[in-house]
């Protein structure tokens, strides 16, 4: 292994922190201060060499501002030529402007989001304290608390073996895994309780999906072969998307909306 790829080895094999991403978070929202502090009490050389990097910053901010400006700019020529034009080239005389292209692409976006809209747009969202509590059980665990109990319900695969406990890093309870959820199709006006598939997305951190954290919010893939669903070609569909309207670990159910 090169030399220079041990962090990314360690990360591969450990993770990350569980508060990484709200430090970066907090470091990124530092950096208006850090820059302000600097150009105030900077002296001599230093204060020189930070006002000529912050001025070629500038620099490249404007000439961003200046070509996102510049896509309004009609690109063909409207002018009328001296000379008479051939056939073949009269339709370049039309004024294509690069707005139309790119409204054109947003409204393209716009209608396959639309496709995708959730019945809860906006969730709560959950910090790391709600979802998990330290294990300080084991002789070396009592000592470093490494581990983390999941106080959420969740979902794990059918072919699920726990880890060896002496390297088991998160524990998720059997008394809080969930296998079916109980799925309403609104056009149907039917509810039904099929068996959970996966987990696609939780809204709150992308270490809760992939540990199958069910939350409310949640995207989950059920099972509908049993509603004999089609699709426009006229295949049976297997998989559909639903998301979580409630809280999971107040009702002691799952409760889903399909994504129609």
């Amino acid at each position: 292994m090169p030399q220079n790829e041990y962090m990314e080895r360690w990360r591969k094999l450990h993770g990350r922190r569980l508060d990484h991403e709200e430090k970066t978070r907090k470091k990124a929202a530092r950096e208006g201060h850090k820059q302000s502090y600097e150009a105030q009490n900077l002296r001599g050389l230093r204060a020189k060499l930070r006002a000529q990097e912050r001025r070629k910053e500038k620099i490249q901010m404007r000439k961003q501002i200046k070509a996102h400006e510049e896509r309004d700019v009609k690109t063909a020529n409207q002018n009328d030529p001296s000379e008479p034009m051939p056939a073949y080239l009269l339709d370049r005389s039309n004024p294509s402007t690069a707005k139309a292209i790119s409204s054109q692409i947003k409204n393209k976006r716009a209608e396959k989001a639309a496709r995708f809209s959730v019945p809860l747009p906006k969730v709560r969202g959950l910090a790391e304290e709600e979802v998990f509590s330290v294990v300080h059980t084991g002789k070396k665990t009592h000592k470093k608390s490494w581990k983390r109990m999941i106080t959420k319900p969740t979902f794990v695969g059918p072919n699920f073996t726990r880890r060896d406990p002496k390297h088991e890093r998160f524990i998720r309870p059997m008394g809080l895994r969930y296998k079916k959820a109980h799925v309403t199709h609104k056009e149907l006006g039917v509810t039904v309780n099929l068996p959970i598939l996966s987990v696609k997305k939780n809204p709150s951190s992308p270490l809760y999906t992939n540990l199958g954290v069910l939350t409310r919010g949640t995207i989950i893939e059920v099972d509908v072969s049993d509603l004999g669903l089609t699709s426009a070609s006229g295949k049976v569909v297997w998989g559909r998307y639903a998301q979580v309207t409630n809280n999971p670990e107040n009702d002691g159910c799952l409760n889903a909306v399909l994504l129609t």
